[in-house]
């Protein structure tokens, strides 16, 4: 038997163009899973300096270095967007803004405010 070759394709996700909120959920997702490898990361950090000297200078030798730096940044950044994108869920769980000019609104100004709060708190941790 001869396959029809000029039937339809089932459609998949290469033949569309998600829209911003497909993003920012599939993006809660994987920051909520990041910051739950942060987290451990960080009592890492914490337990080590209950230890031995040794291993909290190997630990903020690793956190101080510029790579150290860069994971926490971005740990910052994975943190105010997943408390941010968070809050927007909670609107939406009692009923609000869900039409697709309000979705794609907030979800810009998520993005804005998780990028301008981690920029702020390394500012002022560096002021510190």
């Amino acid at each position: 038997m001869a396959q029809n070759d000029s039937r339809p394709l089932s459609p998949h996700l290469q033949h569309y163009k998600l829209p911003l909120t497909a993003y920012l959920s599939i993006s809660h997702r994987i920051t909520g899973v990041i910051n739950s490898a942060g987290v451990v990361l960080l009592v890492l950090l914490i337990a080590s300096a209950a230890g031995s000297p040794e291993s909290y200078g190997f630990m903020g030798g690793i956190a101080n270095s510029w790579f150290g730096k860069l994971i926490l940044f971005g740990f910052t950044l994975t943190l105010y967007y997943h408390l941010c994108n968070g809050i927007r869920h909670l609107f939406w769980d009692v009923g609000y803004g869900f039409d697709l000019k309000t979705a794609h609104t907030s979800g810009l100004v998520c993005l804005g405010v998780a990028g301008g709060l981690s920029v702020i708190t390394w500012i002022v941790a560096a002021a510190s």
